[in-house]
């Protein structure tokens, strides 16, 4: 046998784990997937051992159904766990935007106006996987800029069902301008310091993704609980 299959489960499970949550959340494993330990062993060049314990943290994180004689599968999106999620991000998003207008680092600040040029690069391309993590760097450096990097990690717990609805919208709608003006305008505001505006601007974005569930629903009704 050879032996990357006999490494302890520890880090081999992280690296599963961590290998397939972004495959599901990416849908490169579209929800409704069948996943199979012996196939998932091979692909990963591992023992059973740490797929099956990945399997169990994913299912306690409601992005695999294990099944009893049945096996197991990537589990629908649920609606409900997408608006719990927005609501939850919602609320922390704006206190820390809020925050950043007070006072934020200018190599943060930097860091964002990078972004924004990525982000013009990405729609130009049409790459929604890169605009989809240009994205989600563009929230996570406000929370690091903030020092709120440990409530960023809290946040990532509850936000895959929601992320893969925001990747469903990047596909369905190619037209990005408003997400990238949503920044552009939140960057704008967290320099010339004005919270009340950038609250403002934070909870548009936020509900954006929310306001084409119905959308998404009915062009990837498989995809839905």
């Amino acid at each position: 046998m050879d032996d990357r299959m006999l490494q302890p489960s520890g880090s081999a499970g992280s690296m599963v784990y961590q290998r397939l949550k972004q495959q599901i959340v990416s849908l490169e494993l579209p929800p409704g997937t069948s996943l199979s330990e012996k196939e998932t062993s091979l692909a990963f060049e591992v023992s059973r051992t740490p797929v099956r314990e990945s399997f169990v943290r994913l299912a306690q994180e409601g992005l695999v159904l294990v099944l009893p004689q049945r096996g197991t599968r990537v589990s629908l999106i649920d609606s409900e766990q997408v608006e719990e999620a927005r609501f939850m991000r919602e609320q922390l998003e704006k206190a820390v935007v809020r925050l950043a207008c007070g006072a934020f680092p200018e190599e943060r600040l930097a860091a964002l106006e990078h972004n924004l040029e990525q982000q013009r690069e990405a729609i130009q391309r049409q790459d929604s996987k890169n605009m989809f993590e240009l994205d989600e760097e563009f929230h996570r450096i406000l929370f690091d800029g903030c020092r709120k990097s440990g409530t960023w990690n809290v946040i990532q717990q509850m936000n895959a069902h929601f992320n893969r609805t925001r990747i469903l919208w990047l596909w369905t709608d190619p037209h990005w301008e408003l997400l990238y003006e949503q920044h552009r305008q939140m960057f704008l505001a967290i320099k010339q310091q004005q919270a009340d505006q950038a609250e403002r601007i934070m909870m548009e974005h936020m509900r954006l993704s929310i306001a084409n569930l119905p959308v998404l629903k009915e062009r990837y009704p498989e995809y839905f609980k």
